[in-house]
């Protein structure tokens, strides 16, 4: 059995929840039905899930249901980019970009008036990777044409941005439902972030 699947029954005992809270939340797309893996044992049919997401989303949960209602988390970890704009001001009060890699932002993108949720992802990203010092500020500009020409593709549920670096030479590119992936030798990888996680970040200091 893989390493990296969870049982439902180990899943219930370790998180304490019920099996009708995690089949509630499934029904509200709190939780992926992608997610919800079917597979043959000794004992006939059993789910399986990916160990790592189930128990990050379900902690998640268990945080915020107290504050949030369930449409509320719902919209959260969905990867749809929604209405909502703020201006400058309101992105580095809200902690989703500094004034520096800000100004980066803006130096490197054509004027408009506010920020809709895919323009904060795309700063937000540069936030990450610039202050982490994984990338440099011309990676960076690379980082943000990816992103800009993959726009209908950070919309899905599983999409990540990975930055690798061999002899110095710097290329990005986007995973779209892509469980892994190999590089040749000698590659090393800069940085993956998984789009759909940094989407709940932002949402997450909305809200």
């Amino acid at each position: 059995m893989n390493e990296d699947l969870l049982s439902k029954k180990d899943l219930l005992e370790l998180t304490g929840i019920s099996y009708g809270q995690l089949y509630r939340w499934k029904r509200k797309d709190l939780i992926p039905e992608e997610w919800f893996i079917r597979k043959s044992t000794f004992t006939g049919q059993e789910t399986f899930f990916p160990k790592e997401k189930i128990l990050e989303r379900i902690n998640k949960i268990q945080e915020m249901k107290d504050n949030l209602s369930l449409d509320e988390l719902a919209d959260m970890f969905s990867p749809s980019i929604t209405d909502l704009t703020l201006d400058r001001d309101d992105l580095i009060k809200r902690n989703i970009v500094s004034q520096s890699v800000l100004q980066f932002y803006l130096e490197n993108s054509r004027p408009f008036q506010h920020f809709d949720l895919s323009r904060m992802l795309e700063v937000y990203i540069l936030e990450k990777l610039l202050q982490s010092g994984d990338i440099n500020l011309e990676e960076g500009k690379m980082i943000l044409e990816i992103v800009r020409d993959s726009a209908t593709e950070t919309r899905q549920k599983k999409c990540e941005l990975v930055m690798i670096r061999k002899l110095g030479v710097s290329s990005c590119f986007l995973l779209v439902n892509t469980e892994s992936f190999k590089v040749e030798s000698g590659t090393k990888i800069v940085a993956q972030l998984s789009l759909l996680h940094c989407l709940e970040e932002i949402k997450a200091k909305l809200l």
